[in-house]
């Protein structure tokens, strides 16, 4: 594996490990509905600790452990990379273990605080396709469609662009009243009659998509404004 850098501190030799184990979860919401039926909201990204171990060696190997123990007493924030991987972590856990003065192994576990990799992404054309997807998506159940159509219009979601503000401030209010209305939903399906529940069942189902649709539409407008 290539150089890791944590910090300050350059990761080489038996220091640098054979891998690093990253990835995560997709945070949701699951809505079980009536016949089996089930609607996802998706939520964003739940990065997992960022483990691996090593050996740490050679004269300066007490010193270099005592370092790595400081970053961690410190808990500051880090720059972590290795090959295109760039992230700004906590240290929350490490082990040593001390085996002479030239030979400690390490193990070392660290807090995802962002992902500057895909911070630093262009916000290519692609980022706006899959945004006027979702507007689209959700405008049936919430009426998008001037919101849709002011998003449409070319250039209007490069970044700077005024117009990325307004969708923006139009979007945060329409998944605002969002929440209203799923709970209006769930309420009605407490009712006794078939009719109710099945359109109280069929709304639900709806408002959970354009939730979801929303949410991400959002969050990649965010990353728009950056």
């Amino acid at each position: 594996m290539a150089l890791l850098t944590l910090g300050g501190l350059d990761l080489d030799g038996f220091e640098v490990p054979a891998s690093v184990r990253f990835g995560g979860a997709q945070r949701a919401a699951v809505h079980k509905l009536l016949g089996g039926a089930r609607v996802i909201d998706t939520m964003g990204r739940d990065d997992s600790a960022l483990s691996w171990s090593g050996i740490l060696s050679g004269a300066d190997a007490g010193d270099r452990a005592r370092t790595l123990d400081a970053m961690r007493v410190a808990g500051g924030v880090l720059a972590l990379a290795w090959d295109a991987f760039c992230y700004n972590v906590v240290i929350t856990q490490l082990d040593l273990d001390y085996c002479n003065p030239w030979w400690i192994s390490y193990k070392i576990a660290c807090t995802v605080l962002s992902d500057l990799a895909q911070s630093a992404t262009v916000y290519a054309p692609d980022v706006v396709s899959s945004i006027l997807a979702d507007l689209g998506s959700a405008s049936g159940a919430l009426g998008l469609s001037s919101l849709l159509a002011e998003a449409s219009v070319a250039g209007a979601l490069l970044p700077g662009a005024s117009d990325v503000a307004a969708v923006t401030l139009g979007l945060s209010r329409v998944q605002a009243a969002i929440a209203p209305a799923i709970a209006s939903a769930e309420q009605s399906l407490s009712a006794s009659d078939i009719p109710t529940l099945v359109t109280a069942s069929g709304s639900l189902a709806q408002l959970s998509n354009a939730q979801g649709f929303v949410g991400r539409a959002l969050t990649n407008l965010s990353g728009i404004q950056v």
